[in-house]
């Protein structure tokens, strides 16, 4: 963190060109700028005063030392009863510590504690937070040790200083930055403070970059992008967002921001539509006697920049966003039928987010109104209680973890009063947030620190949260009969785009593996089937145990806790990624191909001699492959694959010729018995037909008369007048599949209907 430091008289400097002193020019920056505009934002010339103080030294005015006293008056404003002593003797041991260290710039080390707090106390952070910012760097960067920390200001604090503080590059090398990562999100899981002071730690680091080699400007400014920026959006702390985006804005992409500040600074004093409509607002809620107040809140930079490229050109309206403030939830809206009656409504741009809040906290009415001159003001209707939690996120709830009668645990006082605790006294974290407890469950199984970075990165991407209602899970018995085996019914969030196969893997984690089919509404659905915010999902489960991934589930996923356990099946069945894995190992497209009891003599389990199939590979284990489901009499072939299995294919099966190409050996199999005649087997038909009504329950009938049982089925979307059904049987007889085929053949509108193997070619070619 020592390192993140630069020289304020760089003209250049982001501190000094940076976007959170042009976007709203000077008279902005203060308190009462703060109320005025809706978006608190740290004051520089506090800054600025701390640091002269800082250079005097710790001397001490009332008990109070002169560097920390804007900071307790800041701190104050937001809990006036909180005790100055802890903060007072923190500062004390920081200032101590860090004495004769010099940041790049030449300030004191202790400008840069004493930075991180204020933009806390800014945030309305309670007292043990700011006493870790004050330490956060002691443990790291000075003689100071956690034991010390944990003795003096107690293990609450000492638990929030070492959440932050670095893993050493001589320790770990290269995979210093990812472990320490690793280190910080595993300590949020227990303590989300750990990643505010960790995020206000960055924004004075981003703010003061300037005199760092451009290369490593670049490097941290991707970081940020990648990885703090979308943690901030998470924890709700939209105040720290928009800036971070600005300052990486302008290091990433320096062009585009000249010209965006540019365009903002065009409009700075003029009057604009904005004005003229907030004081019409005012007007409109005065007249209905709601109380509320009219702010415009300035777009950010990068919002500008948005703005400007999905619409083109930018207006005046464009810079900024009515922000209306009320005391209580039903003004919200009160507030929203009177701009509704008085304004014409853009109905599209209308979103409660008060009903449904976002997955991090945030609560808002958004609307979109018009003037008489056409001209539109987007309008953001909130309490003063939901801005709050809108700007600083977690930070604006306190310390979630202080026990009910608002005592802090830690010794440090001022913690947040009435906050949310357990009835048994134990510790609860009020904000719960499902993608964090995803991120925890799938760090653990990723060792490498390269594959942990990676997913971390693909992971945050994700920019929206959807929450799916999960009825009880089952498993198809091989009757069609679908047996229950998981009671109850609860939700899981998922990041937006999700699948099937994803919330499989959240709800059962590695028993996904055996997944075959889904329900979504209630409708059989395709396991690549992407769900929406508050479907209803009910998940197939297989019984076989043999069943696992298809390949071709990678290709479906989102969260990397699928993608991860997927991939490590596979490694560990290689066979699978070339076709050949259990025959439960059904493709995302719902066929769900798994053996069911009834196969067991068709695929045999006692060795290369079986009462269905016998091998030239004495003593290995005997399946049938999931991509073609040979049954007597095909001609069929096998494969050795990874602990003694034999995996049995139909010879015209298209995997055989890509196996026999890559150079595997094939083993000798024929079926054995008396006319070859196996009892209870599966197989896997593909029908093409026309499309019309009641096709699906015509097959299905005819497949019933002729005695089979569905095991799983799917439907493709229409094509061309055209439609194909596979459906995944179970039949008491393997001679009997001709007549079944010649059934389905016979139901109207259908053309033809071939096995699963020869329709990867055959029907593909046709289409």
């Amino acid at each position: 963190m020592s390192a993140e430091a630069t020289n304020p008289g760089n003209p250049v400097a982001p501190a000094q060109a940076g976007p959170s002193a042009a976007q709203a020019g000077p008279s902005d920056l203060g308190e009462a700028s703060h109320r005025r505009r809706g978006r608190p934002r740290l004051e520089l010339r506090g800054l600025r005063r701390i640091g002269r103080a800082a250079l005097l030294g710790p001397a001490p005015r009332d008990g109070l030392p002169d560097a920390l006293e804007h900071v307790a008056k800041v701190h104050r404003a937001h809990h006036p009863d909180a005790d100055l002593d802890t903060l007072s003797r923190a500062y004390a041991l920081a200032e101590s510590s860090h004495r004769g260290q010099m940041r790049k710039s030449g300030e004191p080390y202790i400008t840069h504690p004493l930075a991180v707090t204020l933009i806390l106390a800014e945030l309305g952070a309670e007292t043990t937070t700011l006493t870790a910012s004050l330490l956060h760097d002691t443990v790291e960067d000075t003689e100071v040790t956690l034991d010390q920390v944990s003795r003096e200001f107690g293990k609450e604090v000492c638990y929030l200083v070492d959440g932050v503080t670095k893993l050493e590059k001589v320790d770990y090398g290269a995979a210093a930055e990812p472990e320490t990562f690793r280190k910080m999100l595993v300590a949020t899981g227990n303590d989300v403070r750990v990643m505010s002071i960790k995020l206000a730690d960055r924004l004075h680091n981003m703010r003061t970059l300037g005199v760092m080699r451009p290369e490593k400007q670049t490097r941290i400014a991707k970081v940020t992008r990648d990885v703090l920026i979308p943690l901030a959006e998470r924890l709700g702390v939209q105040a720290l967002k928009s800036e971070l985006e600005d300052l990486v804005f302008a290091i990433l992409h320096p062009e585009e921001y000249a010209t965006t500040r540019a365009l903002v600074l065009g409009h700075a004093g003029r009057p604009g539509p904005l004005d003229t409509i907030a004081e019409r607002v005012r007007t409109v809620l005065d007249e209905a006697d709601i109380d509320a107040e009219v702010l415009i809140r300035p777009r950010h930079f990068v919002s500008v920049h948005r703005v400007r490229l999905a619409r083109g050109a930018v207006t005046g309206a464009d810079l900024g966003r009515l922000l209306v403030l009320v005391a209580e939830d039903a003004d919200c809206y009160a507030v929203l039928g009177e701009l509704h009656t008085c304004f014409t409504p853009v109905v599209s741009e209308f979103k409660d987010f008060i009903a449904v809040p976002k997955f991090n906290l945030y609560q808002s009415l958004h609307t979109a109104v018009s003037d008489e001159d056409g001209a539109i003001a987007e309008t953001l209707i909130r309490t003063h209680r939901m801005h709050r939690v809108a700007e600083a996120g977690v930070i604006a709830l306190g310390n979630p973890y202080a026990p009910a009668d608002g005592s802090d645990p830690s010794g440090a006082a001022g913690g947040a009063a009435g906050g949310p605790s357990a009835e048994d006294g134990e510790r609860v974290d009020p904000t719960q947030p499902g993608w964090l407890c995803r991120l925890l469950e799938w760090q653990r199984a990723t060792p490498d620190p390269d594959t942990f970075w990676t997913s971390l990165r693909d992971d945050l991407a994700q920019d929206r949260e959807i929450t799916v209602f999960c009825a009880e899970g089952g498993f198809d018995d091989g009757s069609g009969t679908v047996v229950t085996d998981r009671a109850g019914t609860g939700t899981v969030g998922l990041p937006a785009g999700a699948s099937c196969v994803d919330a499989a893997y959240a709800l059962y984690g590695e028993g996904a593996h055996h997944c075959i089919g889904a329900r979504v509404n209630g409708r059989l659905a395709t396991l690549s089937t992407v769900l929406c915010d508050g479907d209803s999902l009910h998940l197939l489960m297989a019984p076989d145990s043999a069943a696992g991934p298809s390949p071709d589930w990678l290709d479906h996923t989102r969260t990397p806790a699928a993608r991860l356990a997927i991939s490590r099946w596979l490694a560990a069945h290689p066979g699978a990624e070339a076709g050949e894995g259990p025959v439960g190992a059904g493709a995302p497209s719902g066929t769900g191909e798994t053996r069911g009891p009834g196969a067991a003599a068709a695929s045999g389990r006692h060795g290369g001699d079986t009462a269905g199939l016998s091998t030239d590979l004495p003593g290995a284990t005997v399946r049938l492959a999931g991509c073609c489901t040979p049954v007597p009499p095909d001609h069929v072939t096998g494969f050795a694959v990874r602990g003694g299995i034999v995996t049995v294919h139909r010879a015209l099966c298209p995997v055989v010729a890509r196996m026999a190409a890559s150079g595997r050996q094939p083993v000798g199999a024929r079926w054995r018995g008396a006319g070859n005649r196996v009892q209870g087997c599966r197989v896997t038909l593909v029908a093409e037909a026309f499309t019309r009504p009641h096709l699906l329950a015509d097959l299905t009938e005819a497949i019933a008369a002729e005695g089979a049982a569905v095991v799983a089925a799917a439907v493709e979307p229409p094509r061309e007048q055209r439609v194909r059904h596979t459906y995944t049987l179970h039949l008491p007889d393997a001679a009997k599949l001709p007549s079944l085929m010649r059934a389905m053949r016979q139901v109207p509108g259908v053309f033809d209907v071939l096995r699963a193997g020869r329709a990867q070619s055959t029907v593909a070619a046709r289409s």
